[in-house]
């Protein structure tokens, strides 16, 4: 079975270069379906994730994507949805979905009023429409960071590669969308508008065919319940999630199921935050464990740490935060936190840090009416030994407009 894979694959690789070379998807679907005959949906996965382990760029495999869902889309209308308890993610991401379908069919009844009563009133009403669909974005953010985190630890690294490409590939449309808003061509909005639809119909038939039941597969049942805990650090997008499905109940048992391994002579891991809480002496002064947590929470700006194998170990748990982070990030490849479009500067940043040519870098971002500035600093032992980098992000855009002086209290 391995051998006939891999001549699939080598056969799939010959597709790809021809999408490379300017190939169509209609050119090729007939090819791809001759070729995946008699694999399944989770085998063509399995091929996709192979080819990004041997290297072949995702964003490549990405284009592959589209062709995949165009050749199953028949057989796979026909497969029946999982279904999951309120409050499981299955679910949460479902609900959020069918919410999405619905926004985007009231969308299109707001633009052909917009198009016939061309007026302030129905522009704006159309612009907060527009708006509010765009908090689709709160869903594909804890796909990014709480699903795909718990997926590569299985070593199914494909969704995380190539999913985030078209997450980001919806991203970029919407402010396209915005942008042709401005200039009121309703004619180019609506082409607009058209293939921002296609692009989420297209992901949410990837999610709910493919996605969500092949994880379902790989995850037991208290990684879902991790999922979960850590769900609400990022949010949702319109809905509230059931609570049927209680994921408390599901640690408390694992948890049990560990001390009765503990009790019979079986080795467990001590649960982090268990440890007694001791006064650390620091270079400068001495701090409990909890005024450090405590002072790295407070601070006005965002501070991950990565390690100097490029794991995540640490990020402030502030409430107002400049980009998304959950639980499910730690211990995760700081490459596999970010779109693979720009994985490659983060690569630049860790190999200057590591060969200490640079010690910072700094990027400025205006995003959601903000100017953030996002910076990396190097960390290095007393010996000089590299031992990882902290990215400190921050929303200057008040700072920004500071002049002359304050010397008083005025609050």
């Amino acid at each position: 079975m391995s051998e006939y894979l891999n001549n699939k694959q080598d056969a799939l690789k010959d597709i790809i270069k021809k999408l490379q070379d300017g190939a169509g998807v209609d050119n090729v679907k007939k090819e791809f379906h001759n070729l995946i005959k008699n694999v399944s949906p989770d085998e063509i996965s399995q091929m996709e994730q192979s080819l990004i382990e041997e290297g072949f760029p995702a964003e490549e495999v990405q284009r592959l994507c589209e062709v995949h869902v165009e050749v199953f889309k028949t057989s796979l209308l026909k497969q029946k949805n999982v279904s999951k308890l309120p409050g499981h993610p299955v679910h949460t991401f479902f609900l959020e979905n069918k919410k999405t379908k619905s926004k985007i069919k009231i969308l299109k009844k707001s633009l052909k009023i917009l198009k016939k009563k061309n007026e302030e009133k129905y522009y704006n009403e159309f612009q907060d429409r527009l708006d509010d669909l765009r908090k689709i974005e709160i869903h594909y953010q804890r796909k990014e960071n709480q699903l795909f985190p718990y997926l590569e630890k299985k070593k199914f690294t494909g969704p995380s590669k190539v999913m985030w490409g078209k997450h980001d590939e919806i991203r970029k449309l919407f402010k396209d969308a915005e942008n042709v808003l401005q200039n009121k061509d309703y004619k180019l909005i609506e082409n607009q508008l058209n293939n921002l639809f296609s692009k989420i119909s297209k992901m949410i038939f990837m999610e709910e065919k493919i996605l969500f039941p092949t994880a379902l597969k790989k995850l037991e049942e208290r990684e879902w319940a991790l999922i979960r805990k850590g769900e609400s650090e990022i949010g949702y997008a319109w809905i509230k999630p059931g609570n049927v499905w209680d994921a408390g109940i599901i640690l408390q048992k694992s948890m049990e199921k560990t001390l009765s391994n503990a009790k019979s002579g079986k080795k467990f891991d001590e649960k982090p935050g268990t440890e007694k809480t001791n006064v650390f002496n620091l270079e400068v002064g001495s701090l409990s464990l909890e005024q450090i947590n405590l002072m790295l929470k407070a601070l006005p700006v965002d501070v991950t740490y990565i390690d100097e194998y490029d794991k995540v170990l640490y990020y402030t748990g502030s409430e107002e935060r400049v980009f998304p982070r959950s639980p499910a990030i730690i211990g995760r490849d700081v490459q596999n936190c970010h779109p693979q479009k720009s994985v490659h500067i983060v690569n630049d940043i860790l190999k200057a840090f590591k060969e200490k040519t640079k010690k910072v870098a700094e990027f400025w971002i205006t995003m959601n009416n903000m100017f953030v500035y996002i910076r990396y600093f190097a960390v290095y032992d007393k010996s000089g030994a590299y031992k990882g980098c902290i990215e400190v992000s921050q929303d200057i855009t008040d700072i920004r407009k500071l002049e002359g002086d304050k010397r008083l209290l005025d609050w």
